[in-house]
């Protein structure tokens, strides 16, 4: 690496370093999810990509008849979507006051996910070909929204970013064309295409859980759930599930958490 080079890493680095900040996402919560992470990009930033690349799904799906097919399946998606909403104030103040929006997706794919900003969608192979119980169904949603919850598109999106933003630099030093960089596109495959980090799954696994049970869910039903998807097996495990923690690990963990979680459900249900 000559000098110049050198010194424009330096500081491209720099300036990366001054444009993150440290931030608590979420409320610890009664599993005690307290990392502490590092954003490049604003909120509002992501929020409003993640928005433009949400209506782009949408629209796809609209165009060749796949976008909310069965209003029946519509309809309990955004009731259980409704209940775990309203119980992410526990967990991040704000949450509550998000632009949210449900919607199915018809697909064979085993899938759901919610992009930043809180803009959720279950494919209908999810339903038809696991059968969740509501409880079942509220596991997958509220582990998709506490990742929304703990902004992890963000943060991987910013490290996206960081990387192409360094690279843009050095490669325009040597006289190679730009990469670009597309925010919206960035937002949807970390969200979409890309599996989570070991990381970021145990995170919304312990979150979801906790989401659930304050929703009046069986945060047991996690379990269940796992079940059900290992019977999948092979190729067809689900995509909105990472193959890491390994499934025996997963599976423990959950039980711990969704132990700890169970007196915010017992108490749901003294109330009814």
């Amino acid at each position: 690496m000559n000098g110049r080079i050198g010194l424009i890493v330096v500081g491209t680095a720099a300036a990366l370093a001054a444009g993150c900040q440290s931030v608590r996402t979420t409320e610890s919560g009664v599993v005690g999810v307290e990392r502490e992470q590092t954003m490049l990009l604003s909120s509002r930033e992501v929020n409003q990509s993640a928005a433009a690349a949400y209506q782009k799904e949408l629209r796809e799906a609209a165009r060749s008849g796949r976008l909310n097919p069965n209003p029946a399946q519509l309809e309990r998606v955004r009731q259980i979507a409704q209940r775990l909403i309203a119980q992410t104030g526990a967990l991040r103040r704000d949450a509550p006051d998000w632009s949210w929006e449900t919607n199915v997706i018809g697909s064979k794919d085993v899938n759901a996910w919610v992009m930043p900003g809180g803009k959720i969608a279950v494919y209908t192979g999810l339903i038809e070909r696991l059968h969740p119980s509501d409880d079942e169904l509220a596991a997958v949603m509220g582990h998709e929204i506490s990742h929304a919850l703990r902004e992890h598109g963000r943060e991987r999106a910013s490290r996206a970013v960081g990387q192409g933003v360094a690279l843009d630099i050095i490669g325009a030093a040597v006289g190679l064309s730009g990469l670009g960089k597309d925010l919206s596109r960035v937002v949807l495959e970390v969200t979409v295409n890309l599996p989570n980090s070991r990381t970021h799954e145990t995170e919304a696994d312990r979150l979801g859980v906790e989401l659930a049970a304050r929703a009046g869910y069986d945060p047991r039903a996690a379990i269940s759930l796992w079940e059900k998807m290992q019977g999948l097996g092979g190729s067809q495990t689900p995509q909105f599930l990472s193959t890491h923690p390994s499934y025996a690990t997963r599976v423990d963990d959950l039980r711990v958490y969704a132990g700890r979680v169970m007196p915010l459900y017992q108490e749901t249900q003294r109330r009814r």
